[in-house]
């Protein structure tokens, strides 16, 4: 699973990061994740607010730090 966590590198993004590596431990799902802080990158995919989270090629979250439950969903699919 490759996921993009999308921002600039501020408290948010960071604390989204941590929650998915430790979400994707917790259940033993190995993911490939890697931190865009590019804006013309982070534009090209459609975000305007950040954090924004991106799994596989596909935006899934935008603005704000996901909830523990939504980051289960996400990686249980």
């Amino acid at each position: 699973m490759d996921i993009k966590i999308l921002g600039s590198g501020c408290t948010k993004c960071k604390t989204t990061a941590a929650l998915i590596d430790q979400v994707a431990k917790d259940k033993g799902v190995p993911i490939n994740l890697d931190k865009v802080e590019d804006m013309r990158q982070i534009a090209g995919y459609g975000v305007m607010s950040t954090p924004g989270v991106v799994i596989d090629g596909k935006v899934v979250h935008a603005g704000g730090v996901p909830s523990r439950e939504k980051v289960e969903q996400w990686l249980s699919a």
